[in-house]
């Protein structure tokens, strides 16, 4: 089956088929599944028909079984359906085989190999990042970014790769306020107010790859890149932390590329798309 997605009018996630399908009813039931899943509420059947361009006698049909599995739930009142619990178990069985861990400490380990320095994974979990994979170098010193360790977003490179990749209204939201800032250590340029931090994501976006230098551990420096999903969310980031003294600056920029290559070869295994 060859498809492709397009974003509708609405930003809604449409897929349209390049060739016909075998088993049309199986993928018209994934498309309204993703359809959903892209979706911030529930929908009503014939707003589903009109974006996905499928027979309304269709998609009803194929909304009671899937209501009758318990992958999408009907809400009588509202007239809509939404998101069933066997749509949350899928999510949940998801977690639990860390598809992103495995997929991803083979990618970690050949980078570390190829540049000879450590790297790690990361999620966002709140404000925190919390690492999932650390594979270290040979001969350097152990980091603080050890697996199930959870350090401030606006602090490293791997948080802010992902807070750069998310809509500005949901980083705010994640800072509200002062209060939500914090520093490890006294360094120069610190980000303590939202401004600030609003202005360093701009960079980070304008340039694909975040930095971040001493605020986790004095003398040592990390370069990140996100990783997204096939909606283009940023699912995780990978990132690379040296000694700084041992990397001059001229160097950044070509070690960042190593790390955004293989930030975008994760996201294309998890099917999602390139960051950029």
């Amino acid at each position: 089956m060859d498809t492709e997605a397009r974003h509708g009018t609405g930003g809604e996630i449409q897929v349209a088929s390049k060739g016909t399908s075998k088993v049309p009813a199986a993928e018209n039931t994934l498309r309204i599944l993703k359809l959903l899943a892209s979706r911030r509420g529930p929908m009503a059947a014939s707003q589903i028909a009109s974006t996905l361009g499928l027979p309304r006698s269709s998609v009803y049909h194929l909304l009671g079984v899937m209501e009758a599995n318990g992958f999408v739930l009907h809400l009588h009142e509202e007239q809509r359906y939404g998101l069933g619990i066997g749509a949350f178990e899928l999510s949940s069985a998801y977690s639990r085989q860390e598809p992103l861990s495995r997929l991803g400490r083979p990618l970690l380990a050949s980078l570390v190999d190829a540049l000879g320095e450590s790297a790690h994974l990361a999620v966002l979990h709140g404000r925190d990042v919390l690492y999932i994979v650390e594979e270290r170098a040979k001969n350097r010193p152990s980091l603080v970014t050890d697996v199930g360790v959870r350090l401030p977003s606006h602090l490293t490179a791997s948080g802010r790769a992902i807070l750069a990749a998310l809509p500005k209204s949901q980083v705010r939201a994640l800072y509200p306020n002062a209060a939500a800032f914090t520093a490890r250590h006294e360094v120069a340029g610190a980000i303590m107010k939202y401004s600030a931090l609003s202005s360093h994501l701009d960079q980070v976006r304008q340039r694909g790859y975040a930095t971040e230098h001493g605020e986790v551990t004095p003398g040592f420096g990390s370069i990140a890149a996100a990783v997204t999903d096939h909606l283009g969310w940023p699912t995780a980031a990978v990132a690379v932390t040296f000694l700084e003294d041992k990397l001059p600056a001229g160097q950044w920029p070509s070690l960042a590329a190593r790390v955004q290559k293989v930030a975008d070869e994760l996201s294309v295994r998890l099917h999602g798309r390139p960051a950029r």
